[in-house]
């Protein structure tokens, strides 16, 4: 009888470290990590979506008398700032859902399938958002100091609360890149974790 009940109560012990071994943790500081990037882009996405300004300006005089030309300056008119918001609108929407995954369904994992998805999808959208904010960086850069050689002349001498409220938005999706390759690599890491495969081997 004791050696029975001694074996029942290794058997129950051996079980026990199995149901918490195999019950999924929620990752607080990648979850963190998220909803800040989240923050970062969905903010770089408003502001430059939303960057407009519009002023009254003098082209050409005649004689004496100046003549006046009311001009916009907008991010839509530069198609590398539209790519930007586009870029950081789906940098935004990934973090959404990944966010909505992590605290919705943790109990799916699908045996590795869902972690290798989720880091394919983190290395996709930090990609995109790279490209997105050299492009921007670069038509900034021109609109700031424009570019002698080729005749381009800079308008931020002219538009100023549009170039800083761009320069704002270039800053903060920045923070949000930065943010999505530490956490890319931590999906990466998770994903490699031997005990994750190994956790079922008795």
């Amino acid at each position: 009888m004791a050696s029975a009940n001694g074996e029942e109560k290794v058997e129950l012990g051996f079980n026990i470290d199995v149901i918490n071994e195999t019950k999924p943790k929620k990752d607080w500081i990648l979850l963190s990590l998220r909803v800040i990037a989240f923050f970062a882009t969905a903010s770089a996405t408003l502001v430059m979506g939303l960057n407009k300004q519009t002023k009254s300006l003098i082209v050409g005089t005649i004689g004496s008398t100046p003549i006046r030309a009311t001009l916009s300056a907008k991010f839509s008119q530069t198609p590398a700032f539209v790519f930007f918001v586009i870029a950081n609108g789906n940098a935004s929407l990934h973090n959404l859902l990944m966010i909505s995954m992590d605290v919705l369904g943790p109990q799916y994992n699908y045996k590795g399938l869902r972690l290798a998805l989720i880091a394919i999808l983190d290395m996709l959208t930090m990609a995109l958002a790279s490209a997105g904010d050299g492009a921007a960086t670069f038509m900034s850069e021109l609109g700031k100091n424009g570019n002698s050689h080729a005749r381009w002349n800079k308008i931020c001498d002219k538009f100023e609360s549009y170039c800083n409220r761009g320069g704002g938005a270039l800053i903060a999706s920045f923070i949000g890149f930065i943010l999505l390759l530490i956490i890319t690599i931590m999906s990466i890491a998770k994903l490699l974790k031997p005990n994750r495969i190994n956790h079922h081997a008795p």
